[in-house]
């Protein structure tokens, strides 16, 4: 999968990195991508629980997405803020 982003090229080589299959690294690329888009390109590293809880109410009241799909959204944006975490630790 080509990505434009460095961003999105770091998480993807992350999840490489640590042993994600392609599928995953796939679906959380997508749901991190629509994360991102849903809040007019915003940096992850400014939002929080309150715009990831817009964005999944979104997903279920607008988008009509089925509850498993909506935990897959939500498990890419748990690893989403993990990353920015480690990131930020220097970890």
């Amino acid at each position: 999968m080509s990505i434009k982003s460095l961003f999105l090229s770091g998480l993807q080589e992350e999840m490489h990195m640590r042993g994600y299959s392609i599928r995953t690294e796939k679906n959380y690329l997508y749901w991190i991508k629509a994360f991102i888009n849903f809040h007019d390109k915003r940096h992850p590293e400014t939002m929080g629980t309150k715009e990831v809880a817009q964005f999944l109410t979104f997903l279920a009241n607008r988008q009509n997405v089925a509850i498993n799909t909506q935990k897959i959204a939500l498990n890419a944006l748990t690893y989403l803020s993990d990353s920015i975490c480690t990131m930020s630790l220097g970890i």
